[in-house]
């Protein structure tokens, strides 16, 4: 029987065989369900199984072994370096580890230069004298000279001051082009001032005053310059390459490949900070750009006490009002060669907040190969020195700071700063000198602005390489790319196997960009992994 009935009860009642049978067919149409949804595998799913979880494996160790410290070691003269003279490579070693690499044909037209990153000794030198287009190394030589102007920690002021009325009120633009349109991030570099909490300062302090309507003027005195280069391809601005320069914009707006910033960025980041005033009750109207009332360029920038360099003009030149030079010669402006803001009345200060220090700029500068942001950094580093600021004067200034280092320029020049210019020429031996000079660990702000180059397989512009059979630098390599129609190179640092710090530069022309890469690849790879002694 199927079922069967009890007295008092309707209906069947099921056996435990069909109760059985009733059970696994609701589990296999339970699991069907979880099937066609591909929460479990079956016949009907549609989709591939999850990989299995990770298990944990054991990597090639690539650097020596340092036991813990005892007590007795601990009391001692400092450690010694990891790497001791024992593990120095040989420019023996380096020509073995390079020769098959030397051969390739995209490396037929090439500059090579290896040196040991701890004492200097040059490894390898493959035409490292040849004057080649450097492409955006540039920027290694811009960090060193702009490393010259600026303090270790020093920042940038965006101030807000009175005009020459009670209802005008002057948004000075001081340089920094990484303003985030919001509240500001302690944290961050673009984007550690904000315009919203600038716009609080300023609506506090004119409500404080009985203002409720304001002309709004741009001072755009300080570092002023053309916002594109002559020596740029027409494009370079309009496809994102880079963005205008300028003393004065958003971190939502820079500029990258594919996704072009503004043509006006100042335009743009007054338009912002009148709406900002305007939702916290502020009636405001637009001035006409040109001469914002006050002292032009005033207050400057860097705030007191930053231990800037010293503000007295060298070689006889005088600082005109504003902080520019009269006589074209080395003058640096800082807060001590500008007028005394005042605590009230025309030209008081209304707000102002404070930029991540320029070191961390120029890292982030480097890892994101930012063409305006080293333009910008390089040009107010360039007029503080009392320099020109258009792109050949700023690229002229990095070539004197450079050699004032002590280093050898000799035939190289420069037309801009990011090394988007073709007329550029630098040598390899140079790269290398300053890589070189900044891992000394003596200059602070190109040793910080080193430690923002790109790491192989991992970050910024080198996060899609030596991820293959290359795969031996990464995570070890650190270098800046360069990358021009026919002109490429890297420059940087790399850990090779027995611990040793190594600086190499490479720069390739005449072959393709895919080609140039993966040969400079293989170079560095084969660098990392040699253990050259």
């Amino acid at each position: 029987m199927a079922h069967e009935t009890q007295p008092g009860r309707r209906g069947p009642r099921l056996t435990y065989g069909m109760a059985a049978v009733w059970s696994a067919v609701a589990v296999l149409l339970g699991y069907a369900v979880l099937d066609v949804a591909d929460a479990a595998p079956g016949a009907l799913t549609v989709q591939p199984l999850p990989p299995p979880p990770p298990t944990e494996t054991i990597a090639t160790r690539t650097l020596p072994s340092v036991p813990q410290p005892t007590m007795a070691t601990s009391v001692a003269p400092p450690l010694p370096s990891l790497a001791g003279d024992t593990a120095a490579p040989s420019a023996a070693g380096i020509e073995q580890a390079l020769a098959s690499v030397r051969a390739l044909p995209a490396l037929g037209d090439s500059a090579l230069v290896v040196r040991d990153g701890q004492t200097g000794e040059v490894l390898l030198d493959q035409g490292g004298d040849e004057l080649r287009i450097p492409a955006s190394t540039t920027k290694l030589l811009s960090a060193a000279a702009v490393g010259q102007t600026f303090a270790p920690d020093e920042t940038l002021r965006t101030v807000v001051r009175e005009g020459d009325e009670p209802d005008q009120i002057v948004l000075v633009a001081g340089g920094d082009s990484l303003l985030n349109p919001g509240k500001g991030d302690p944290d961050a570099v673009a984007g550690r001032a904000g315009l919203r909490d600038l716009a609080d300062q300023v609506a506090s302090a004119l409500k404080a005053r009985g203002t409720g309507s304001v002309r709004l003027y741009v001072d755009e005195t300080y570092a002023a310059g053309p916002t594109t280069a002559p020596t740029w391809a027409p494009t370079f601005r309009s496809s994102g390459i880079t963005g205008a320069v300028a003393m004065l914009g958003l971190s939502t707006q820079r500029a990258h490949g594919g996704s072009p910033g503004p043509a006006d960025p100042v335009a743009s980041t007054r338009a912002a900070f009148a709406r900002q005033l305007e939702a916290r009750g502020v009636d405001v109207t637009l001035a006409a750009r040109g001469q914002a009332p006050g002292v032009p360029g005033s207050p400057m920038p860097t705030p007191a006490g930053t231990g800037a360099p010293s503000a007295t003009p060298s070689d006889g030149a005088t600082l005109s009002e504003g902080g520019t030079s009269t006589a074209g010669a080395q003058a640096p402006t800082t807060p001590a060669a500008t007028p005394t803001v005042p605590a009230s009345g025309p030209g008081s200060v209304l707000g102002s907040v404070e930029s991540a220090p320029v070191r961390e700029q120029l890292a982030l500068a480097l890892t994101d190969s930012d063409n305006a942001l080293t333009e910008i950094l390089s040009r107010q580093a360039a007029y503080r020195s009392g320099a020109g600021t258009d792109f050949a004067e700023v690229g002229s200034w990095v070539v004197s700071q450079v050699a004032a280092l002590g280093l050898d320029t000799t035939g190289v020049t420069l037309s801009d700063a990011s090394g988007l210019s073709r007329e550029n020429r630098v040598r390899a031996s140079l790269l290398s000198d300053v890589l070189v000079l900044g891992y000394d660990g003596k200059h602070a702000v190109l040793r910080r602005a080193l430690d923002g180059l790109p790491i192989g397989g991992l970050t910024g512009t080198l996060a899609d390489r030596f991820t293959g059979a290359d795969h031996d630098a990464a995570g070890r390599a650190r270098a800046k790319t360069g990358t021009l129609t026919g002109a490429n190179a890297l420059a940087g640092s790399v850990v090779d196997d027995d611990g040793r710090l190594l600086v190499f530069v490479g720069m390739v022309a005449g072959v393709g960009t895919n080609d140039a890469r993966a040969a400079l690849d293989r170079f560095v790879a084969a660098i990392a992994s040699c253990g050259c002694r």
